[in-house]
């Protein structure tokens, strides 16, 4: 590359501080790199990767007189990408499946087009891309952008995306980047206020009965099989009723089927919800997200096609209704609901999948650079799911903890009560039967009467799951029919005990 190349930065539209020193890196790496050097950028969801891309493209073709080609792999990020650039005043062409040929477009700086589109041009040779100085590819973590990288041997390959973490274990991106670039972290986008904060809540969700597919992830099969279960529905409709009611939510599924269940489940319950997945029309799409946008208490559930290309700053709760082994679909589904607006700081995530306790927190600290080198030994020291389940505490809501106030300490342990009673020569289930007494005093030391304890021991459902867990681990019996038996009983003598409890306090 030319060493006269110097960053020129006046950008049509205002640069963030942050924004403006990756602009200034890139353009460095370019000035002191070969013409085929590859490049991967890394930047959050939310941090306006698309708004520094356009400022680079602007500036590079300013300086070189070359052109610039961008690859998408959606028409919605292609249109996105086209009019961000029309805001930088960059003149461009979207490739798409309607156009063949580049006849009487050649004049064109810029192009932007979709994977499929473009490599099946150039296959064909019905286009021929000469004289092509960047190529920038968005959502570089997509493998199918691999199959263009022989046609722009000679160009500066800019690869941006969220997670440098290539959505196939067997073609680590290090074998086809030079160079990875991190950007802004999601802690620091959080504190300077770019970024809404995220409240994490996890329920505990047995995953042994879901399989991995040949991609590594979750089949949608077994997916559906889990998560159309009516226990599972439930548990993510009251999840919704304690931290989303009346707040917009976006529900991310694995499976239609699955999805539909939500849209079913929610509809019988009086909420205002709608489905969409990859099957409805353009024009029903258009029609849904607008609902969405413009009513406040919306509800909208899904399957994948919202991870990327949306963007709807008004969201107050995502919720993870599915397990996945990808960390950068994790963080496209939770980045969703990222984007701050005037009087959004904050958002919630409701994982119904285990997802924070293997990947961690959203917005905890992350060494990108270790696993761009060392994906493989990254992902094989993800935690297990029956690892995760063994390990899970439970921790109330801090709505849920608000309705205790009135008992000082509500956690239970069932693992040290079981060795307890044990050691005193007692029947094991005596650990339960302590586990029920306490939880029935909680309720009632916080309820006016028989009725409203009732109501409150109906919200300890997620605690009662977890301890009853628990105590199957501590006796080797943790078949799922087991279980289930265990917390009904559970809950049933609960009840009992509350009513006990109401009757001789009365007297």
């Amino acid at each position: 590359m030319s060493d006269n190349i110097q960053v020129e930065i006046t950008p049509e539209k205002e640069l963030y501080d942050y924004q403006l020193k990756d602009l200034e890196a890139v353009f460095s790496i370019i000035e002191r790199s070969p013409e085929d050097y590859n490049l991967l950028y890394q930047l959050p969801t939310g941090g306006g990767k698309t708004v520094i891309f356009s400022e680079i493209v602007r500036n590079y073709i300013k300086r070189t007189n070359k052109k610039v080609v961008i690859l998408t792999h959606r028409i919605e990020l292609s249109n996105q990408t086209s009019r961000m650039l029309g805001e930088f005043k960059v003149p461009n062409m979207i490739i798409s499946s309607d156009v063949k040929t580049l006849d009487g477009a050649k004049d064109y700086m810029c192009y932007v087009a979709m994977v499929e589109t473009l490599t099946n041009r150039l296959q064909e040779e019905q286009m021929v891309m000469d004289d092509v100085g960047l190529v920038i590819i968005d959502e570089a973590h997509y493998n199918s952008f691999r199959k263009l990288f022989s046609y722009f041997s000679k160009s500066f390959i800019l690869g941006v995306t969220a997670t440098p973490l290539s959505s196939n274990i067997k073609l680590p991106m290090k074998d086809n980047y030079d160079e990875l670039l991190i950007g802004e972290s999601i802690p620091a986008l959080i504190k300077k206020g770019f970024l809404s904060k995220a409240e994490t809540i996890s329920y505990n969700v047995g995953l042994s009965s879901l399989k991995l597919g040949i991609n590594g992830d979750y089949t949608v099969k077994s997916s559906d099989i889990l998560y159309t279960d009516s226990a599972m529905q439930q548990k993510l409709l009251e999840a919704y009723e304690d931290q989303s009611k009346g707040k917009k939510t976006l529900i991310f599924n694995n499976g239609i089927n699955t999805s539909r269940y939500v849209y079913e489940t929610f509809k019988m319950a009086g909420y205002d919800i709608r489905h969409l997945d990859n099957t409805n029309s353009a024009k029903e799409r258009v029609e849904i997200l607008d609902w969405f946008k413009h009513t406040p208490d919306a509800v909208l559930t899904s399957v994948s096609i919202l991870t990327t290309g949306f963007d709807e700053p008004t969201v107050d709760t995502i919720i993870l209704n599915r397990a996945t082994k990808s960390l950068t679909l994790y963080f496209q589904m939770i980045g969703r609901g990222s984007r701050i607006t005037s009087t959004k700081k904050n958002f919630k995530v409701l994982d119904l999948g285990n997802n924070a306790a293997r990947f961690g927190l959203w917005e905890a600290p992350i060494d990108w650079k270790e696993i761009f080198a060392y994906p493989d030994f990254y992902l094989e020291s993800l935690i297990a799911d029956e690892e995760i389940e063994r390990n899970f505490t439970y921790i109330m809501p801090p709505d849920l903890r608000k309705e205790f106030a009135n008992t000082e300490k509500i956690f239970f342990d069932i693992k040290k009560e079981y060795k307890k009673v044990i050691a005193a020569g007692q029947k094991a289930k005596t650990a339960l039967d302590n586990a029920i007494e306490q939880h029935a005093l909680m309720v009632v030391d916080n309820s006016e009467d028989v009725f409203d304890a009732r109501i409150l021991a109906r919200k300890l459902k997620e605690d009662i799951a977890y301890r009853v867990r628990q105590y199957s681990y501590s006796i080797m019996n943790n078949t799922h029919n087991y279980r289930d038996w265990l917390q009904e009983d559970y809950e049933r003598k609960l009840k009992l005990r509350i009513n006990q409890i109401c009757r001789e306090r009365d007297m």
